[in-house]
């Protein structure tokens, strides 16, 4: 598991990318889970009901649209929310959906 996982580059970050990411309901509160805590935390740390290969499947598509960044730490892999790359491509984007009402 301690393997390096692809990520999009800055500059490769599309819009429509990040957007279909965060339309889905569930990766919307994986990400606001992830801007409340403000640092990394293991994949499984965030109470979702959903099984693991669907939390697995989820972050996957985060991680490809460039929403997060995913890191291996020992046995775990941490989450972090790519807000520096988001707010530089798309300024205010970030903070508009995370204030957006539920």
């Amino acid at each position: 598991m301690g393997q390096d996982l692809p990520h999009p580059e800055r500059a490769e970050i599309r819009i429509e990318a990040v957007l279909a990411a965060l339309a889905d309901p569930m990766r919307l509160h994986m990400v606001r889970e992830l801007a409340r805590l403000d640092t990394g935390v293991a994949c499984g740390s965030i109470d979702l009901p959903i099984s693991k290969s669907t939390r697995t499947h989820h972050l996957r598509i985060l991680r490809e649209a460039g929403v997060v960044r995913i890191r291996p730490e020992g046995t775990s892999r941490i989450t972090t929310l790519r807000r520096d790359d988001l707010n530089a491509l798309f300024p205010g984007l970030l903070d508009g959906v995370l204030a957006a009402p539920r």
